[in-house]
């Protein structure tokens, strides 16, 4: 088990942060909010420059890698497009996505696209989607479902761990907004970063990140090999990224200060678009209930 990208997933991701940044960066997520139903419009031609749509992470492990490197990119400039979701989509249902969805409610973050969508069940029941609710912060909408199959088992996985990748670029992002933060603003005449609360703060972030870093790379090899527990580690993936991400944000909120919650900060739209990723399509103790109940 090796325990890292391939260096040429790694060179994708790269390509796909600069391309994102070319592209308008943090300007995409203001002008998608702005006009929702150009979110798609707005990121279609570099995700078709970089061959987002040719990626078969399903079928080829070093494509699956690409994949987790590019939804990392995604969330660090905090795409307004759910990147993860489209490369989750099965290969035997004509759908541009495909979200892993709760019983009761179900939502996703798909306000704004055209094209048929897909949800699945964590009992592995798939739905096509038949309507949309009125829409709500960062492009979630109610979901109306028509039953397709229950032959959704092995889709939960990979559409579990794939947006587990794109939270994690963002807390990328948030941590390095705030060191950059702490490194500039002076108290007392010093920077903020030499003060030992500070220094400490910003370990337990990091200590959080790196270690959602390791399980989303053990979590992608266990979906690529197709493990009997791939389930399970999927599962285990997105209950610690979901506290990873309440760990790393309190801190760069704190370190920030009030200016953290405005619009002019990027902080801000980073905390507000990575809230569909940590609540849907259960929170923490959902999760590590339905994690409980699978490992009994």
């Amino acid at each position: 088990m090796i325990l890292d990208l391939g260096e040429q997933a790694k060179e994708f991701g790269r390509q796909a942060l600069r391309a994102f940044e070319a592209a308008g960066g943090d300007a995409l997520g203001q002008q998608a909010e702005a006009k929702p139903d150009t979110r798609a419009e707005l990121v279609d031609g570099v995700l078709r420059e970089l061959g987002t749509w040719e990626l078969s992470p399903r079928s080829d492990a070093d494509e699956l890698e690409a994949a987790a490197a590019l939804c990392r990119s995604a969330g660090y400039w905090a795409l307004p497009y759910p990147v993860a979701e489209t490369l989750s989509r099965p290969d035997d249902l004509e759908v541009g996505g495909l979200s892993v969805v709760a019983d009761v409610n179900p939502a996703a973050p798909v306000a704004g696209l055209d094209g048929r969508w897909a949800a699945v069940t964590f009992a592995g029941i798939r739905s096509e989607v038949a309507g949309y609710g009125k829409a709500g912060p960062a492009f979630v909408a109610p979901l109306e479902l028509s039953a397709v199959d229950d032959r959704g088992a092995a889709d939960v996985a990979l559409a579990l761990v794939l947006p587990c990748w794109t939270l994690l670029g963002m807390l990328d992002r948030a941590l390095e907004l705030t060191i950059a933060h702490v490194t500039m603003r002076k108290q007392f005449g010093a920077p903020l970063s030499s003060f030992q609360g500070v220094q400490f703060q910003l370990t337990d972030a990091e200590v959080e990140r790196s270690g959602l870093d390791i399980l989303a790379k053990h979590a992608l090899w266990s979906v690529g090999t197709g493990r009997p527990a791939a389930l399970n580690d999927a599962l285990a993936l997105r209950m610690s990224a979901i506290e990873a991400a309440d760990v790393v944000f309190r801190v760069c909120h704190q370190l920030h200060g009030a200016v953290g919650f405005c619009d002019e900060t990027t902080l801000s739209w980073l905390s507000r678009y990575s809230q569909p990723l940590r609540r849907l399509p259960l929170g923490l103790s959902a999760t590590k209930a339905e994690l409980t109940r699978r490992m009994s």
